[in-house]
């Protein structure tokens, strides 16, 4: 609307339904500007779209992914990257899902692990602390937890 595009209400939704192909999402819009508006006004859609992807791929995603999942952020910019190279669009379409499924079993993980109370292993000798009796153990619980 800033940019007096017409039908923008209608091609906001549409990039919004779009949103896993930016290209399409943009070609609506920049042909309707062209044409009604002239090259100026593509242009200008040209410049805002190319600075709402940046905004949007480089600190908004990966500041969610960090706050959601625990992502770190060098990781939300590099794994996509890494993965568009090595399996083409495949690759970086499926980067943030799977870093979000990565990163989550990690702290499931890490929350089991650290619920679990550690224990010598059978056949081990005992280092620290020391071995008590079930008498002396019940000894030591104050009487009102009993």
């Amino acid at each position: 609307m800033f940019l007096h595009v017409p039908w923008a209400p209608f091609w906001g939704i549409v990039a919004a339904i779009a949103q896993f192909g930016p290209v399409l999402a943009l070609m609506g819009p920049a042909i309707v500007a062209l044409f009604a508006n002239g090259f100026m006004s593509f242009v200008y859609i040209l410049i805002l779209y190319g600075g709402i992807v940046l905004i949007d791929g480089l600190l908004l995603q990966p500041m969610i992914m960090k706050r959601t999942v625990r992502v770190p952020i060098w990781a939300s910019l590099l794994v996509p990257l890494v993965l568009s190279f090595a399996l083409g669009f495949w690759g970086l379409l499926l980067a943030a899902p799977l870093l979000a499924v990565i990163f989550a079993y990690r702290t499931i993980q890490k929350s089991r692990e650290s619920s679990i109370s550690r224990q010598t292993p059978p056949g081990r000798e005992i280092t620290g602390g020391r071995l008590i009796s079930p008498e002396e153990a019940m000894a030591e619980i104050p009487r009102q937890k009993r």
